[in-house]
This record gives structure tokens, C-alpha cells and sequence, in this order.
């Protein structure tokens, strides 16, 4: 499913007009029609019928108003209250006040704290102040009714987007609707599914408003989210006559002294992944250590320094190489200098190569490299590895995670899977897609070396290194929810998210993954 900015959204509509034949009145009247459709459900679930519409004077409020005609014409109690004078509304919004109050709709002009009994009484409060197009800070009385519904605590319905929040960032400079369930029109904007946005957006609706197929599939969008239907037609299902030769040889170079957990995590992701053979090499110091805890991989020892690769590692891995598909370089390994020469070493050969951890934290100052390496590479960063890739401060890598990881991505000429609360995978041409599974209970060590195996198993297994990012990403998350269904999520651990990975992969394959997502359409 496709993420849309503020401006994306206004090219459709301009389209759908324009070349379409389809009146914006149009538009408005199936808008407002959906939010009374998700409306009414929210009723039959919650029980009531009192609904409160706080309608601004824009497009937004003419949704708002579309939908409490509907909502008074199936027997609610509708009650509208503006956030301007009647004569403030303009065009298709105007239209729509007129036919809300010939249709008998109860409306009331601010202020909002005269009405705040009203609000406070509702069974349902309907936000039609703000959409997209919204910029800056609320104020005045719709600063006012925001501030009104917040309080009352009621079950909120924002009509595209909740009032306040930025459409393309998603923050918020002021106040700001906390929605409980949000109607966004035709495709979801990207504020609504990025963080800290998507905690005010609650349940979210994606209503068809009637944009015609052809024009959704002519106009360029960049941005996805990833769905269980798409990671399901990546991951092919196995032939009976198969053997563990046919899904993949995965390398993973990792570990140092003190971080041997790193390394055996990674050998698990990358075993719960799929992966038919995976190879472990670590330095020689932590070898007896790594070959007691990894039964179904197979570990061997590095020259070292005394605790981690030495220079003369790259010998026994080149070795390695000849008979592996793909290598995951970085959980654990250290910065030391000889793994940054084993580092600059692999983006010299011919195999993929996933980079995570210290094996990015090596590259920081002359992280361009990447962008002249032989073979696919694939990083692995959170925010602060990024940071210093980029050279930026990790405050601006969390403002703007999804440009970050499109700017490195162009940068670097490699797939970028930025993790976080709404892990971002990037590649080179601007294309990008958000994973919304995941909890958090992840927020632990190790959950990223279980990840770097995952991601390594389903190239070793033959997807290109973005589609292996995006099914990998999607089921660690949905692994990690999984435990946190069945244990909770505190005290959950990384070895319970790769244990549950073949849970998550069957589910997918099975088609029993429901998103959470729910579309509104005739």
C-alpha cells in the first residue's frame, strides 16, 4: 500500500479533477460518506448515538459536514460545531454547510469552551478542523476545540488526518488532536504511519474515495508501507525436492571479547531465517566460547589481536568466501583495526554483504566507500550509526528518519534499513518502504544481530538485497510481536524473536497475517 505526502495527495485530487472528470464535490460528498461509514461503526461497537463534528472552514471541515448529514440521516444525534463564521466557508465546504442545515444538522459557532458540555457528552467526537494541507501552528478557536476534545477523553474520529499534525513529518508544533481512529481519504499520508504521528492516529481507516485505478497506478509515488500480502509473494514456498544447498550459504563474521552474544544471534536469525548452511567465524580468543552455543551453524576460528580479527584475518575469510552466497559482517566484531581492514576488505569482493553494528561503526569518516563497493551491499544502522555515517547529529536522523535513510541509500549506492519504531528501507533510486510491525519490547539488546542473520538467510535463499530487507524487517517485527502475545513484552528477548521467526514466516506463507489496517469501500 502506498504512502502519500500532503503534496502528493493534492496531485491526485488535481487529476481526478482535471483529467478524470471528477468533480471535486464529488470527492467531498464520498469523503464525508466513508467518515460516516466509519463513524457508524464505531457507534455499533461503542454503543450511543450522540456525535459531536468539529468542522473548520476548509476542505477537512466540508468532509466533517458531508458526514453529519449522512450520520443525522441514519438517526444520530449530530451535533456541529464551527470553527468560523458561516460566512468563512467557501466553495465545496460552503455547499456542504448549506446542505448539513437543510438537512436539519443541530449547528453552533465557537467558542469552544461554551461548548465544552457538548463535547464532554458525546458518545463520539468527529475532528474535521485541519487536513493536509495544514501547516504551522494551531490557534484561535480551532487551537480551542482541539485543546476541548483532548479533554474530554471521548472516543475521537479524526477526518484524514488529526487536527494539528504535520501530513509529511508527523509532528505537531502545537496542539494537536490525539485521535482514537482516523478516516484518511484514498491513500495514507506518511504522518499518519511515521512516528511520533502514528501514536495520534489510532486506528487507522483508509477510505476509497473513488480515485480511478489508472490514476493511482500513472502518478509516481516513492513511498510504501509493507504488507504481509507483499512479504507473502517474496517468500517462495519449498519444493519437496530440495536440500540444504538450495537456501543459501550465509558467512557472518562477528564477535569480539565480551560481545559473543552478538555473534550467536546472528547465527540464529540467520538459521530461524532460512538458511540452509550458515558459517560463524570469530576471532580465535572467543572461539571455544562461540562453537558451545551455536549447535546448527557451523563456527571457526580467526587470526586475532588477543581479543578481536586481527590484521591477518581476511586470509581465512577469503577461504570462507569460496563456498558461501552471502556474508553479514558487524555484530560484536569491535573497532579495532583490524576489523576495519576486514571491513574495507569485503567491499572488495564478489558477494553480497549485509553490514550492520561495528561493521558500519568502522566505516564512520570515509563511510563513501560503500558507495564503491564490488557486490549488493545491505547496512543495517539505527539512528546513531547513521548519524555518523552521514556525519549528523542523531537528533536530525529522528526528525526525518525516512529522508535520512532515502539520503543515505543515494549516498552510499546501497539498500539502507534505518531500525527504529517504523523500521525505513531505502535504496538508491528514492523508492522506500515502512514496516509498521514490531513492538516495544524489542527495544533490547541484540534484537538487530537477530535481524542482520534474518536479512542474510533470505538473500542467501535468492531475493534481491531490498525485497530480502523488506520481508526480513516485516518478520523480525511480526516475530517480536508474536512473543510479545505470548510472553509480554517486557523481559523479552532476542532469542525469543528469532525463535519465533519460522512462526512468523508460516503465518505469512499461510496468509494469516492481518495488518492492521482496515479499508472502508462500498
Amino acid at each position: 500500500m502506498r504512502v502519500v505526502t500532503a503534496a502528493e495527495i493534492a496531485e491526485l485530487d488535481r487529476q481526478a479533477t482535471e483529467n478524470h472528470g471528477i468533480p471535486v464535490a464529488q470527492l467531498m460528498d464520498t469523503a464525508g460518506r466513508r467518515v460516516a461509514q466509519a463513524a457508524e461503526l464505531l457507534l455499533r461497537e461503542r454503543g450511543g448515538r450522540r456525535v459531536v463534528v468539529l468542522a473548520g472552514k476548509g476542505n477537512n471541515g466540508g468532509d466533517g459536514l458531508v458526514a453529519a448529514r449522512h450520520l443525522r440521516g441514519s438517526g444520530a444525534e449530530v451535533t456541529v460545531l464551527l470553527a468560523a463564521q458561516k460566512q468563512e466557508f467557501a466553495g465545496e465546504a460552503a455547499r456542504a454547510l448549506a446542505a448539513a442545515a437543510e438537512a436539519g444538522v443541530s449547528m453552533h459557532i465557537g467558542d469552544a469552551e461554551q461548548h465544552q458540555s457538548m463535547i464532554a457528552k458525546a458518545d463520539l467526537v468527529i475532528d474535521a478542523l485541519f487536513g493536509t494541507g495544514f501547516r504551522g501552528v494551531a490557534r484561535g478557536e480551532g487551537a480551542a476545540f482541539i485543546e476541548a476534545a483532548n479533554r474530554s477523553s471521548h472516543f475521537i474520529l479524526a477526518v484524514d488526518i488529526p487536527s494539528g499534525l504535520h501530513a509529511d513529518t508527523g509532528t505537531w508544533d502545537g496542539p494537536c488532536i490525539r485521535a482514537s481512529a482516523t478516516v484518511t481519504m484514498g491513500l495514507p499520508k506518511l504522518g499518519l504511519v511515521l512516528f511520533p504521528g502514528a501514536e495520534m492516529t489510532g486506528a487507522l481507516y483508509v477510505a476509497d474515495i473513488g480515485y480511478p485505478q489508472a490514476l493511482l497506478d500513472a502518478v509516481p509515488i516513492a513511498t510504501w508501507l509493507v504488507t504481509a500480502a507483499k512479504v507473502q509473494a517474496l517468500l517462495q514456498p519449498r519444493r519437496p525436492d530440495t536440500h540444504k544447498g538450495t537456501y543459501g550459504h550465509v558467512l557472518i563474521v562477528g564477535g569480539s571479547v565480551g560481545f559473543t552474544g552478538a555473534a550467536v544471534l546472528s547465527t540464529m536469525g540467520a538459521a530461524r531465517g532460512g538458511a540452509g548452511l550458515v558459517t560463524v567465524a570469530v576471532p580465535q580468543a572467543v572461539y571455544p566460547i562461540v562453537a558451545s552455543k551455536v549447535a546448527e551453524g557451523m563456527a571457526t576460528p580467526l587470526a586475532d589481536d588477543g581479543s578481536a580479527l586481527g590484521p591477518s584475518a581476511m586470509a581465512r575469510v577469503d577461504e570462507l568466501l569460496a563456498s558461501c552466497d552471502v556474508v553479514a559482517a558487524g555484530p560484536g566484531l569491535s573497532t579495532a583495526p583490524g576489523v576495519a581492514r576486514v571491513i574495507e576488505e569485503l567491499l572488495g569482493r564478489d558477494k553480497p554483504l549485509v553490514l550492520d553494528a561495528d561493521g558500519l561503526n568502522v566505516l564512520a569518516g570515509r563511510a563513501d566507500r560503500l558507495a564503491k563497493a564490488r557486490s549488493p551491499v545491505v547496512i543495517t544502522p539505527h539512528p546513531g550509526e547513521l548519524g555518523r555515517l552521514l556525519k549528523q547529529p542523531t537528533p536530525k536522523i529522528v526528525e526525518d528518519r525516512l529522508g535520512a535513510a532515502r539520503t543515505a541509500a543515494a549516498r552510499f549506492r546501497c539498500v539502507v534499513v534505518l531500525k527504529s519504531a517504523r523500521t525505513v528501507v531505502a535504496k538508491p533510486d528514492g523508492e522506500a518502504a515502512i514496516v509498521r510491525t514490531g513492538n516495544p519490547g524489542m527495544a533490547s539488546g541484540g534484537m538487530g544481530d537477530v535481524l542482520t542473520g534474518a536479512l542474510a538467510a533470505l538473500i542467501g535463499q535468492g531475493l534481491a538485497p531490498f525485497d530480502a530487507a523488506v520481508a526480513a524487517a516485516y518478520l523480525h517485527g511480526l516475530a517480536g510481536d508474536l512473543g510479545a502475545q505470548e510472553i509480554g513484552q517486557v523481559g523479552l528477548l532476542a532469542s525469543d524473536v528469532a525463535d519465533r521467526l519460522p512462526h512468523a514466516i508460516r503465518r505469512v506463507q499461510a496468509g494469516l497475517q492481518v495488518d492492521p489496517i482496515h479499508e472502508l469501500r462500498d
